[in-house]
């Protein structure tokens, strides 16, 4: 059902935690399968110097989770603005049909700590 990808990341997720200074932080979850995501921003002159990720959900929430915030630490703000849900798919080699939608939250939830960041500012 899931890729070598999504289970490497769901037992071995590099970028879970949170970051007690973070500078952008974004919420978002679906009520219909109860995935909660919060990713949790560092960023300095434009650049995500850190990022990290608290996820409850399967496994497909956690992976999205932690590999979309890898795709974006040491880029540019502008670059994790423009991360699509399906770029996160591509990395991960894959999601089942119904679990695009965790790799839709893991967008979400980095604009909405790239929209708390703004606001900050």
């Amino acid at each position: 059902m899931y890729t070598k990808k999504v289970m490497d990341a769901f037992a071995n997720p590099m970028n879970a935690g949170n970051i007690e200074d973070a500078n952008g932080v974004g919420q978002v979850g679906n009520a219909s399968c109860g995935d909660i995501m919060k990713i949790y921003l560092k960023i300095e002159n434009d650049v995500i110097a850190d990022a990290k990720f608290e996820t409850f959900g399967c496994a497909a929430a956690i992976a999205s989770s932690d590999t979309a915030v890898g795709m974006i630490i040491g880029k540019s703000v502008e670059f994790a603005k423009n991360l699509t849900n399906a770029q996160v798919v591509e990395e991960l080699e894959g999601l089942p049909p119904q679990k695009i939608h965790c790799s839709v939250l893991a967008e979400e939830a980095i604009s909405e700590a790239i929209k708390d960041y703004e606001a900050k500012k």
